[in-house]
């Protein structure tokens, strides 16, 4: 499967479907997505998991309904 970058606005529209949120891991600037079931994991908003993509020179992928967060090409 090929993994084509694409917008914050659109993997919030997946999330979304998916009942996921963007999150923080705890005590790093790891970012993923989350259920928010996780302790380890604290849910952040989009604003700042967009900011955080930026900074870290991040973008999300999408393959299938599959989305991964990885350096941008």
């Amino acid at each position: 499967m090929v993994m084509e970058e694409i917008t914050v606005g659109a993997a919030r529209k997946i999330a979304e479907s998916k009942n996921l949120k963007p999150g923080r891991v705890v005590g790093t600037n790891g970012i993923q997505f989350t259920k928010g079931s996780n302790t380890r994991i604290e849910a952040i908003d989009w604003n700042e998991f967009e900011k955080t993509l930026s900074e870290r020179g991040l973008a999300v992928f999408e393959s299938g309904g599959w989305m991964k967060i990885m350096k941008k090409a």
